[in-house]
């Protein structure tokens, strides 16, 4: 961690824990910081704040008093999810005090080079398959950031040999300042989260946050399969690499007769990937780009991007059992995950196990990427609107009461070489608390039929 005496005897109010919160907390208390906490989780159901007042930072817990920025702070850190509605952040804007979120305070301890990662889809995997290739270089990368690893964490503890890999949200680029990485990546843009920013013009603007210090020295890969990331790209003073599947990029990476290539170079083949999906071989190509002006081998490359099982719930390959393969996709928690995770496979070997919890939206956007399936298990909420598209389409559907035995009913109706693949197209909150409890449920379901 850099020497950083910014924050020496200076008051810093950490608003909202979670893990970056506590995170964030620790590390200003670490620099000399002044630090208060405020969460709105009761003290007695709050093992976090417990923790923080043992190590001697004051915490105030159960609401969020106004009148605690009557204190002279000269710094907010607020947990990405709190809008910048909230009373809170609104007074503490309007008494000109900063508000940063937590990736920030991470750039600014840093000793590592910083790989930023954002877009709408496919970050989670490409992050990963991006510090996967690091490390089978043996380059030490760690990931860090929206993907679950604190940024001020781990960058608490990195070195200048090692690579923050760093997944970023939205969320966390409206607060950054300084923050500066070497190379960023933005996978895609599509409509997400306008309940929060507003509008889609303002979401895209801040994922464009993240190159905004970039200068002509750093690397800024955009996916030009994208018309309006391809128009962004004399919008930077980054370096510009860009990467398609459609056609050649020059200085990028691309798809041309079923091979990968890096400007001239020849990569690999595409159907050498492991994972499935034009999505993923848009990802692949975008962490082929960050390899490749990280000065890191086809070698260590090629042996990451053939073999990597997915992330996990995010269209991850779990085995097979009497030759009927598994994928667990829980992850897909909305139709544009499901359409995305359904074009990798031939759908007429596939079954397709969704539902969860209802929105009130329908599913006939989804018809022309189920038409054809071999059959689909439902369960949840939702479990009757989508047996009704099934049965308009003419697929096989059969009901089940959740996603384990949904599981045992794919593996009973499903035939040698078939694929049976989890992807809901809807949130889990009907039967579950989070798509990952779902998502282990299903593994969990899976192991129990390979042993039987």
């Amino acid at each position: 961690m850099k020497t950083y005496k910014e924050f020496e005897n200076k008051k810093v109010l950490v608003l909202g824990l979670a893990k970056s919160g506590e995170s964030a907390a620790r590390v200003l208390n670490q620099l000399g910081a002044i630090v208060t906490v405020n969460d709105g989780k009761p003290f007695d159901e709050n093992p976090a704040a417990q923790d923080l007042l043992t190590e001697g930072i004051k915490v105030i817990t159960g609401s969020h008093p106004l009148e605690l920025l009557d204190e002279d702070f000269a710094l907010m850190v607020k947990n990405p999810g709190i809008p910048y509605e909230n009373p809170m952040v609104a007074r503490a804007i309007a008494r000109k005090i900063p508000v940063i979120t937590e990736v920030e305070l991470a750039y600014l301890i840093s000793e590592s080079p910083i790989v930023g990662i954002t877009g709408t889809n496919g970050k989670t995997t490409t992050t990963t398959l991006i510090a996967d290739i690091f490390n089978a270089a043996h380059k030490t990368a760690k990931l860090s950031g929206n993907i679950g690893f604190p940024a001020s964490d781990v960058a608490s503890k990195s070195t200048a040999d090692e690579t923050l890999i760093m997944e970023l949200s939205s969320f966390q680029l409206m607060g950054i300042q300084a923050f500066h990485p070497t190379i960023a990546v933005i996978t895609n843009l599509f409509s997400a989260h306008l309940d929060y920013h507003g509008s889609q013009e303002n979401y895209e603007a801040a994922k464009w946050r993240i190159q905004e210090n970039m200068t002509a020295d750093d690397f800024l890969v955009l996916n030009f399969n994208q018309e309006k990331l391809r128009q962004k790209a004399d919008q930077t003073q980054a370096t510009v690499i860009g990467f398609s599947t459609t056609e050649k990029i020059a200085n990028g990476a691309y798809v041309s007769d079923g091979q990968i290539y890096f400007a001239d170079e020849k990569i690999m083949a595409v159907a050498d990937l492991s994972l499935p999906g034009d999505h993923n071989v848009e990802n692949a190509l975008a962490a082929i780009c960050v390899a490749k002006l990280s000065d890191i081998s086809n070698q260590a490359i090629i042996s990451v991007l053939t073999t990597f099982s997915g992330v996990k719930h995010r269209l991850q390959y779990l085995g097979e059992k009497s030759s009927i393969k598994f994928y667990n996709d829980s992850k897909a928690t909305n139709i544009l995950a499901t359409q995305k995770a359904l074009s990798g496979f031939d759908n007429t070997h596939l079954w397709l196990l969704a539902g969860g919890l209802d929105r009130g939206n329908g599913f006939d956007e989804l018809a022309p990427d189920v038409e054809g399936l071999k059959g689909m298990i439902v369960f949840g909420e939702t479990a009757p609107k989508l047996k009704d598209l099934a049965e308009k389409l003419g697929i096989s559907v059969f009901a089940s009461k959740d996603v384990a035995t949904a599981a045992a009913l794919a593996f009973e109706k499903a035939d040698a070489s078939d694929v049976v693949l989890l992807s809901p197209a809807n949130a889990s909150w009907d039967q579950y608390k989070t798509f990952e409890q779902r998502g282990d449920l299903f593994i969990a379901a899976f192991e129990n039929l390979k042993e039987n």
